[in-house]
């Protein structure tokens, strides 16, 4: 063979070198942007062991998230990994009254609790803020439908009696009833827990897709180099917390590293 013919092929070998690694990074952006929000169940476990091993992290003082570990349900492939996010026993202290002075809905200056850990004074703290003490249990769960998680909730009093969802309203931050009230897409539906079947409260998927969408755009980092997704249920949570009361700190949003 002769030395022009040789150097013909590689030539054309590095030309379609060239033009295979061109095509991938179009593809790889064209994915970005053609992201629709949304998540598979594979991809929902990711990222919510992520969003449980940065809360612990982050959220010491707080009870953990935990893993539940489900029997698949007929409509999932059988090879996925099922289950969902279990976060109990949250006390949230109905302030209103503006949450007497209180800016924050973080929860972590006397607007939240555990159950573990009572009040050295509960009469005290009664008599100060005009509060009952509302316990709460917060469960994750992907919906295949949507292809989103959603938050499924329920609440009762410390006598173990079940809230319905105009107390549960009543007894939230102010911040939280204003995101209810003015968002178009955030909206408490009662339905069955789809494991457990009983009624649980659940803010509705719909429009979640598009907002995670936007959310993550607005991340020049995301945007510049692909969606993570093993951080979006700790995004997710950054908007969808704050509704029920519940927020992140802002080192675990800050923080980029997917554990």
């Amino acid at each position: 063979m002769k030395f022009q013919e040789i150097s013909e092929i590689y030539i054309i070998m590095f030309c379609y070198y060239i033009l295979i690694s061109t095509t991938a990074v179009c593809s790889a952006i064209m994915d970005i942007l053609a992201w629709d929000g949304t998540l598979s169940l594979s991809e929902f476990s990711l990222a919510a062991h992520t969003l449980a091993d940065k809360w612990k992290r982050f959220n010491p003082s707080f009870p953990s998230w935990s893993w539940v570990a489900c029997r698949k349900q007929p409509w999932f492939g059988s090879r996925e990994a099922e289950g969902y996010l279990s976060l109990e026993n949250i006390c949230l202290l109905s302030l209103r009254k503006e949450d007497r002075g209180e800016e924050t809905c973080q929860g972590e200056e006397g607007t939240s609790c555990f159950k573990e850990e009572e009040p050295t004074d509960s009469a005290t703290l009664v008599q100060n803020y005009d509060c009952d003490k509302h316990y709460y249990d917060f469960h994750v769960i992907y919906n295949a439908s949507y292809r989103v998680p959603v938050l499924y909730f329920r609440a009762y009093c410390s006598g173990g009696q079940p809230l319905v969802l105009d107390e549960i309203e009543k007894g939230l931050p102010s911040c939280s009833a204003k995101a209810l009230s003015e968002s178009k897409w955030t909206f408490i539906t009662h339905e069955e827990h789809p494991y457990l079947n009983r009624p649980w409260y659940k803010l509705h998927p719909c429009g979640t897709g598009e907002w995670m969408k936007l959310l993550f755009l607005g991340d020049t980092t995301q945007k510049k180099n692909g969606v993570a997704i093993e951080l979006y249920l700790v995004a997710w949570f950054s908007v969808v917390g704050q509704v029920v009361g519940l927020s992140i700190p802002s080192e675990m949003l800050n923080d980029s590293n997917p554990l």
